[in-house]
């Protein structure tokens, strides 16, 4: 079939390549890492607070004292969850495992055979003449600089990551990084670090490309403090009721937790081939380049370098993007989803 008779498969899906589990919380003392097994795990408990009203007031309000005096009177009574070390612990263990899985450019679900067929063709093309080295390098980078800690890693004394290879039931290779010696918002290694992100780099590219079986399991010890608040992932209540809890953290089997999805999030943090990344750093790999917290998309389709237009143009019309864009698209791969035709 003529490339120029292909239309976008209206169901297309992908299964996400990088798929973390849940990073569990424990608890214990610095000197003792090495042995840390049989560390306590972080329990979540509530709170209850008396706070103060602090949110900007209305325009018509804020030049009434007696309404401001008025609303002070009413305290804003809540209860919350909280994790925190025990007194006795001054650092927090956060540890999950990380399975890479093969089949780069392999829809799980796609209706159209020679749409699958160019597709499949495409990115092979694109794997012979880039690799996904690059890809994998910066995936190890957010390994070794911590960002999956999120605000655990904000203000800690010592921040130290392990990654282990784990085959046949045990560890066959280990690397150690300070996670403070690695920029958030550069993500080349140090020169002393260069090949051990190398390394790591290598075996995820490995289990990418489908060549091997790839578990790591990775640990972070973070040195905060004894007794020092730690934060879990924050559940999302849909319906809450007048008197329920205003935070609810999240834990498994009592024992606090970060969403897995928050830690795939911290890992495909490694766009920085949009516009204005030199000021912005990288940002999440996202179809559209949407940043919540700052409600922004950094990818709008007017300018042509979304997923959907650089995966079209591609695909459709063979236009191949400029290789930062290629590895735009192959993450957007890598991270999963739904991509089929609108209409």
């Amino acid at each position: 079939m003529a490339t120029e008779t292909l239309k976008t498969a209206s169901v297309l899906a992908f299964e996400r390549k990088l798929d973390p589990s849940d990073a569990l919380f424990f608890a214990g003392d610095w000197s003792a890492r090495k042995a840390s097994a049989d560390w306590a795990p972080v329990p979540v408990r509530e709170k209850s607070v008396r706070g103060t009203i602090s949110n900007r007031l209305k325009a018509k309000d804020s030049s009434d004292p007696a309404k401001l005096d008025a609303a002070i009177q009413n305290p804003n009574l809540q209860t919350v969850d909280v994790a925190a070390l025990p007194r006795n612990a001054d650092t927090l263990k956060v540890q999950f495992t990380l399975r890479v899985l093969g089949g780069l450019g392999e829809p799980s679900a796609c209706n159209d055979a020679a749409y699958r067929h160019k597709l499949i063709e495409t990115i092979g093309g694109y794997v012979r003449e880039h690799g996904v080295g690059e890809l994998a390098r910066r995936y190890a980078a957010n390994l070794a600089n911590g960002r999956f800690l999120w605000r655990n890693r904000v203000g800690a004394e010592q921040v130290e990551i392990h990654v282990e290879h784990w085959r046949d039931g045990i560890a066959a290779a280990q690397w150690v990084f300070q996670a403070h010696d690695h920029s958030l918002c550069d993500l080349t290694a140090p020169g002393d670090q260069a090949a051990a992100i190398d390394a790591v780099g290598a075996l995820i590219a490995s289990g990418l490309a489908g060549q091997a079986h790839v578990l790591l399991r990775v640990t972070a010890f973070v040195r905060i403090g004894a007794g020092q608040e730690v934060f879990p992932s924050q559940e999302l209540i849909l319906d809450r009721e007048r008197g329920d809890k205003s935070k609810t953290l999240y834990h498994v089997a009592d024992v606090a937790a970060i969403h897995s999805q928050k830690i795939g999030n911290a890992l495909r943090t490694i766009d920085t081939w949009y516009g204005e990344a030199a000021e912005n750093g990288p940002i999440a790999v996202e179809p559209y380049g949407s940043v919540t917290t700052q409600g922004k998309a950094y990818r709008q389709p007017k300018d042509k370098l979304d997923f959907y237009n650089l995966l079209d143009a591609w695909i459709i019309k063979s236009k191949a993007p400029p290789p930062d864009q290629q590895h735009f698209v192959v993450a957007t791969l890598i991270r999963g989803g739904v991509f089929g035709d609108a209409s």
